[in-house]
């Protein structure tokens, strides 16, 4: 993912609080997972300085199943338990990994990435699936980035009609 001058504010606090208003406004009137999730992984990989790769996976069965991304080619399917967003998706809390080679189980889809964080998006307090964020530094992502990706993933999920994808449930 090739990173190009951003138009948001350095300060983390200010950029995330432009992020959510935007995020609002784009998912606004929309209920459909698909233009979701990609307007949304869109949107996250334009505001979110030094990553590599952002994106979706979705409960599909007893998987994770690739959804809308930015980034380069991806895992297409990830196991319950196995790997960060496995993880994530099975403790339903967000993983925060400063250095993904000291990870047990790490599944490297980008030799690039060194660093993740994964956020579960809930329906109705059930996990349906994560939102997966890369970076090619260590220790790119903070507490202050899981707060804040957290409420967005918030906002994301409650926009989305999660019955509208079959399988998904």
């Amino acid at each position: 993912m090739e990173q190009t001058e951003s138009l948001y504010p350095e300060d983390q606090k200010e950029m995330y609080a432009l992020l959510k208003a935007q995020m609002k406004a784009v998912l606004d009137g929309e209920r459909h997972i698909i233009p979701n999730l990609a307007n949304a992984s869109a949107l996250l990989g334009g505001a979110l300085r030094n990553i590599n790769w952002v994106g979706f996976y979705l409960k599909h069965r007893e998987e994770l199943l690739l959804g809308p991304f930015q980034g380069k080619l991806a895992c297409m399917h990830i196991g319950f338990g196995k790997g960060v967003c496995g993880a994530a998706y099975s403790r339903g809390e967000t993983v925060l990994v400063k250095d993904v080679h000291r990870f047990p189980g790490h599944i490297a889809c980008d030799c690039a990435s060194n660093s993740e964080i994964v956020v579960p998006l809930f329906s109705h307090r059930q996990a349906v699936g994560v939102l997966d964020i890369d970076s090619p530094l260590l220790s790119r992502f903070n507490e202050t980035d899981a707060r804040e990706l957290e409420g967005l993933a918030r906002i994301i999920g409650n926009s989305c009609d999660w019955t509208e994808l079959p399988g998904l449930q």
